[in-house]
C-alpha cells in the first residue's frame, strides 16, 4: 500500500486529471495518440478498470467488455473527429472512472449485453474526446496511437485481474477498483 501512495497522488494531480493532454502538434501523430490514455488519470483508470472487470467476470465477458470499450471509442472517436456536439462527453468519462471502479469493487455480475451497453457508452464519450484532437494532430495515425494504447491498458488490467485470482486474492482486484472509484470522485469533485 505504502509504494502505491506516491502513484495515486501522482494520478490525482491536477496535471495529470486532465484529460487532453499530449504531445501537441509538435509531436509524431501516432505517438500523441498513443500517449494520450496514459496522460489522463480519467482515461487511463477508466480502460484498466474495463480489463480488471473483464477478468473478474471471466467468460465472454474476457474479451466482450474491451472489444465494447474499443468498438463503441472508435464510434466516438469520428463524431469527435466531425465535430458533433457531445456535451455530455465529459461528465460521462468522469462517471466512468466512479461507476466502473464500484463494479470492480463489487464484483458486479451485470447481463453481458447491460454490461456492454454500459461500457460502450463510456467508450463512445472517451473516442469523442480523442477525435476531438484527432484532425489536429495526425487523423488516422493519431486514431492508431489510442485505439492500441487502449487496447494495452485493458489488457493491463486483465492481467490485474487473472493475476489476483490466480492468487486466490479477488479482494485485491476489489481494491484496485475501489481505489479507482475513489480517484474518479476526486477527479468529479475537482
Amino acid at each position: 500500500m505504502r509504494r502505491s501512495l506516491p502513484l495515486l497522488a501522482f494520478l490525482l494531480s491536477p496535471a495529470a486529471a486532465m484529460a487532453h493532454t499530449g504531445l501537441g502538434a509538435h509531436g509524431a501523430p501516432f505517438a500523441s495518440g498513443f500517449l494520450h490514455p496514459f496522460l489522463g488519470a480519467d482515461h487511463m483508470l477508466t480502460m484498466v478498470a474495463v480489463g480488471i472487470l473483464a477478468a473478474m467476470t471471466g467468460g465472454r465477458a474476457a474479451w466482450a467488455y474491451p472489444a465494447s470499450f474499443v468498438g463503441a471509442m472508435l464510434l466516438g472517436g469520428l463524431l469527435g473527429f466531425d465535430g458533433a456536439a457531445l456535451p455530455v462527453a465529459e461528465p460521462a468519462i468522469l462517471a466512468s472512472v466512479v461507476v466502473l471502479g464500484a463494479a470492480v469493487a463489487f464484483a458486479s455480475r451485470p447481463p453481458l449485453p447491460l454490461a456492454c451497453g454500459v461500457i460502450g457508452l463510456f467508450g463512445v464519450a472517451h473516442g469523442y474526446a480523442h477525435g476531438l484532437e484527432g484532425p489536429a494532430l495526425g487523423g488516422p495515425a493519431y486514431a492508431a496511437g489510442f485505439v492500441i494504447a487502449t487496447a494495452a491498458l485493458h489488457g493491463l488490467g486483465l492481467g490485474l485481474g487473472f493475476a489476483a485470482g490466480a492468487l486466490g486474492r479477488p479482494s485485491l482486484a476489489r481494491t484496485l477498483g475501489g481505489l479507482t472509484a475513489a480517484a474518479g470522485l476526486v477527479l468529479a469533485l475537482g
